[in-house]
């Protein structure tokens, strides 16, 4: 792993803080799409040789993750016309102070684990355990469906964050299979929203709850 791939895991570890911290869903989804360009470099960092299969899953992170999905997002925001997620279940400082009690965490624990020279001591394993918890917070405390996926789209940054700890040992087509699930993961999370707002003209996951056979 070379010497700039923690300054760069330390950004994705910021820009958790961000989606965490803030109400406005464009800036939520902007900082999500920054975050997978950002992971977009890491395999071109973490490697000392780079070879052609580590430039096309670079390639297909930035644009699944900094363009397809978060362009998705936005014209799902425009459509039912949400600025601000409202009332989550958990507030954002809140949630600002749980995301840096589970970093803390995920900092002490990984420096438990028997992990190989070359990731001994970095932040590959910190910054991964950091943004899936971040991920799955967002999930469970937010009631907007784009926020949700939005959570999806992080908790899935910190699962690509751990392949890389593979990336020599990780067959190509499992590389590709992981933005493949993402993508299917998103189009699913997609296709539910647009039943919620054609049912009750909003993405507010609670009306779930109000749906009969």
């Amino acid at each position: 792993m070379t010497l700039f791939a923690d300054p760069v895991l330390v950004l994705v570890m910021l820009v958790n803080f961000v989606v965490l911290g803030t109400s406005r869903m464009r800036a939520t989804i902007r900082a999500s799409a920054a975050q997978g360009a950002i992971l977009a470099v890491l395999p071109l960092l973490v490697q000392q040789e780079v070879r052609w299969h580590i430039l096309v899953m670079a390639a297909g992170a930035a644009t699944l993750k900094g363009l397809v999905i978060p362009g998705l997002l936005q014209k799902a925001m425009r459509d039912v016309q949400i600025r601000h997620e409202v009332e989550p279940y958990v507030g954002f400082l809140a949630s600002l102070f749980i995301g840096a009690g589970g970093s803390g965490m995920a900092i002490l624990f990984s420096s438990k684990l028997p992990l190989a020279p070359e990731h001994a001591g970095g932040l590959l394993v910190p910054a991964a355990l950091s943004t899936v918890f971040t991920g799955f917070l967002i999930l469970v405390t937010r009631r907007k469906a784009i926020s949700q996926v939005v959570g999806y789209l992080v908790l899935e940054n910190g699962i690509f964050i751990f392949g890389l700890l593979l990336i020599d040992a990780m067959p190509f087509m499992v590389e590709i299979g992981v933005l493949l699930d993402l993508f299917v993961g998103i189009f699913v999370m997609g296709i539910i929203m647009n039943r919620i707002r054609e049912e009750f003209a909003s993405l507010d996951t609670e009306h779930l709850a109000e749906l009969r056979d």
